[in-house]
């Protein structure tokens, strides 16, 4: 499993950003997929995934601020962000699970590379 996020950056509070991840090294449509973000000192949180059916699910810090998608035909998972604030400024990375509870961070793994999000107030 290979997972490379990109499109993090500095964005002022209100803002928006898009973050991409590109998968290989497995066969993505047959994984459910999830966004994290990590603080330092912090533990990395589940902060929103998609099933392999296109199901969602959104932790409630980001619930209507957030979307989650993914373009299987390019191995790629988004995240869409708007109303952003300050709170959001982390490292944001995405991982894979095989495991029926795709709702669950601890079924999750692979994490890459993260991309860097920085929100100022």
């Amino acid at each position: 499993v290979q997972l490379q996020a990109c499109g993090g950056g500095l964005v002022q509070a209100g803002g928006s950003l898009g973050l991409s991840c590109v998968a290989s090294g497995f066969t993505f449509r047959a994984y459910h997929m999830a966004w994290f973000h990590q603080t330092p000192g912090q533990e990395r949180e589940l902060v929103a995934a998609i099933n392999r059916s296109g199901g969602t699910y959104y932790a409630d810090s980001v619930k209507g601020r957030f979307t989650i998608s993914r373009d299987n035909a390019k191995n790629t998972l988004y995240l869409r962000m708007v109303g952003l604030r300050p709170e959001d400024t982390a490292v944001y990375s995405c991982a894979a699970s095989q495991n029926v509870q795709w709702r669950n961070a601890v079924y999750y793994n692979g994490w890459g590379q993260g991309t860097l999000v920085t929100v100022s107030s």
